[in-house]
């Protein structure tokens, strides 16, 4: 397979040095960013192009504080007053902003909050994404968890009391192909009620068969949405395909897949515009697919191994605060989740504002769950991290911290019959 090679913990030999150079310097060395590759199914969906003319018709700067107002007084939330709401006029009424999101989540979810895991089964990749700790010039240690690894695992953080997991890998057909990953979801049906999936993009036929084998929704991180700036971060493999990435969600849709979840990578570009793609993206596919569960996460960047090329322009607490107001504000019944890429005090803060779903006893290495769960030493090699998480507080804490702050920890919501 093409880019299927990887650096195990040796040093890059000197053509690959090369390539990564021309790569880095020479944009006619790239593929052309727009253009599907073989084997990728393309599906006829205005969708794209409904979002894109969102966020090329939007100026941010020409909103004022009386749009912000109005946007607020409003009962339903236009797409105008969303725009409103995420423009730098609306950072003095943040307060306001959290106060109407605190409405809206307790409305329609109560004072629930959803907890959930994370498990990476394996860390190769032949993307080249400048600010991934997983790309596949980055000199990290490799690792691919077996079945009965992935077993053990799995077992002990359902031992936990968890009971939905994500499962994550490296964008690899080479290392991790769909079968294995659809193994992975049956292994996953023995200890939990909700299984998701944050792999690398697949056609709606493969979807189809991860979610018979036991797989609930799909997450995909869009990264950004700014085309030109995606160009530039994305310099190699499949993930370098725009167009086939942003269909990712309706493909796992007409795949039968019961909920999905989006994402940009807040600071790659004007987060602005980013996050209001990415709310456009669910509200136009809320709309085609009424029965699918949907949610938003809104992480932003985080530092990584190796890496001292990209910095995250800047997103503080409060841009980010109010973009997770704006998503409540306009998106009342999706979920929103904060992952642990945020501080334990923010997330405190936000799952009382607008966040529904957070996660807990995180680990973002290969193998380690038993060493970071029990403190015991693991019987196998593990593999690096993909970032650095900020809170790493336990299964057991995160329960006991929310149910402090007065909220409802849920593990599971969901019944088959």
């Amino acid at each position: 397979m093409e880019n299927s090679f990887f650096v195990d913990s040796d040093k890059l030999s000197p053509a690959a040095l090369e390539k990564k150079h021309r790569l880095e310097n020479d944009p006619s060395s790239r593929t052309n960013h727009m253009e599907y590759m073989e084997g990728m199914e393309i599906i006829k969906s205005d969708i794209c192009e409904k979002v894109m003319s969102q966020v090329r018709e939007y100026d941010y700067s020409r909103y004022t504080a009386r749009d912000v107002v109005a946007a607020l007084e409003h009962e339903t939330c236009s797409i105008e007053d969303f725009k409103a709401l995420l423009s730098p006029a609306a950072a003095p009424y943040l307060e306001r902003m959290a106060q109407r999101a605190r409405t809206e989540t307790g409305k329609h979810f109560g004072n629930t909050v959803y907890l959930f895991t994370p498990l990476y089964i394996a860390n190769y990749c032949e993307n080249y994404c400048v600010y991934c700790g997983f790309n596949c010039y980055n000199d990290i240690r490799r690792m691919k968890l077996n079945m009965e690894q992935i077993d053990h695992e799995m077992k002990v953080i359902a031992d936990s009391g968890m009971e939905e997991i994500l499962i994550l890998t490296g964008e690899s057909r080479a290392k991790s192909s769909v079968e294995y990953i659809g193994e992975a979801c049956k292994l996953a049906r023995k200890y939990f009620r909700m299984v998701g999936l944050e792999i690398y993009p697949v056609n709606t036929d493969e979807y189809r068969y991860l979610h018979e084998c036991g797989a609930d929704y799909v997450t995909v991180f869009q990264e950004t949405y700014d085309t030109d700036k995606y160009e530039t971060l994305h310099l190699m493999g499949h993930k370098r395909v725009w167009p086939y990435r942003f269909d990712a969600q309706e493909r796992a849709l007409m795949g039968g897949m019961r909920g999905v979840a989006f994402s940009a990578l807040l600071g790659l570009s004007d987060f602005r515009k980013d996050a209001l793609a990415s709310a456009m993206h669910v509200y136009y596919l809320q709309r085609k697919y009424p029965h699918a569960e949907m949610s938003l996460s809104c992480p932003r960047l985080r530092p990584i191994i190796n890496n001292d090329k990209i910095n995250p322009l800047d997103v503080h607490e409060k841009e980010l605060c109010q973009v997770l107001c704006a998503y409540r504000i306009f998106l009342p019944f999706v979920g929103i989740t904060v992952s642990s890429r945020e501080s334990e005090s923010f997330r405190n803060g936000i799952v009382r504002i607008a966040a529904t779903k957070i996660s807990a006893g995180v680990s973002t290495g290969i193998g380690d769950h038993e060493s970071k769960y029990s403190g015991k030493e693991s019987d196998s090699a593990e593999g690096d991290e993909q970032f650095e998480i900020s809170d790493a507080r336990s299964f057991d804490t995160m329960y006991k911290d929310m149910s402090e702050e007065g909220l409802q920890p849920v593990l599971n919501d969901y019944l088959y019959v």
